[in-house]
């Protein structure tokens, strides 16, 4: 259960070995989080991360790995990380994503299908298993990862940004589906991150490190916003940029 003042207690963290997954889990255990079961394809990387959330402060962690390729898993491991955690479960952290190579995919039809399995089929999956669950014990929260490229889908990347509007919008709208139920779903829009996701990739502007997104994430577990923007300003510069005519939106974000 939350402690008195509303921290989660037991966390499960669905791509808990990426880098923004892994910093957003650390700051949890900082502030009290005890069990925290981190999901995801990589044993030796969840190990670490488990060993970072221990290091935090948490006093018990548990792996369980899946395959986000492969979304008929989804729900068992979902399950699994449920029963690990104890049962109970305060927050689901949902952090799975592949940033891809758009050049590529674009002409591989299993590439295409690997980027919506892994950002969008997958997710979808494990939310619908992770929302029965969390209605059934009677509230929680769901805290997923977006993108500010979910917003408008760039020509460069658009295998990854359309898959995260699809989980953007269907979050949004399973929010509205759980008013009243004690279940809560935000979703987290960053911007640029520098991550090993994106090593190698040139800076753009409001570009940040993973602390400033798990800062803004937590700061936005304890808000009611629906969308958490990472940093908080691109809130503001989407406005704009979602209306501009597509020449200009060409021009600006795919030069």
């Amino acid at each position: 259960m939350e402690n008195a003042f509303g921290q989660p207690q037991n966390v499960v963290v669905l791509g808990g070995s990426s880098d923004i997954a892994r910093a957003i889990t650390k700051k949890l255990c900082a502030a009290r989080a005890h069990t925290v079961v981190v999901a995801g394809r990589d044993q030796a990387r969840l190990d670490e991360a488990a060993r970072d959330a221990l290091d935090y402060g948490a006093s018990r962690t548990e792996t369980v790995v899946f395959d986000a390729e492969d979304p008929s898993g989804a729900s068992a491991a979902v399950g699994e990380a449920f029963a690990k955690a104890g049962g109970h479960v305060d927050l689901v952290l949902v952090a799975v994503g592949r940033l891809g190579q758009q050049v590529l995919d674009q002409s591989d039809p299993a590439a295409a299908l690997r980027m919506m399995n892994v950002n969008f089929t997958w997710p979808v999956v494990a939310l619908t298993e992770a929302r029965n669950r969390l209605v059934a014990q009677g509230g929680g929260r769901i805290l997923v990862i977006s993108s500010v490229g979910a917003v408008r889908v760039r020509a460069s990347a658009y295998l990854y940004g359309s898959a995260k509007a699809g989980l953007d919008r269907l979050c949004l709208a399973m929010a509205d589906s759980l008013e009243g139920t004690g279940v809560r779903v935000q979703v987290l829009r960053p911007g640029a991150v520098r991550t090993r996701m994106t090593e190698g990739l040139p800076d753009v502007p409001f570009t940040t490190g993973v602390n400033e997104v798990a800062d803004t994430a937590l700061k936005g577990l304890s808000s009611a916003e629906a969308v958490i923007w990472s940093p908080p300003l691109l809130k503001y510069v989407y406005m704009v940029l979602r209306h501009l005519p597509g020449p200009v939106w060409r021009k600006v974000m795919d030069r």
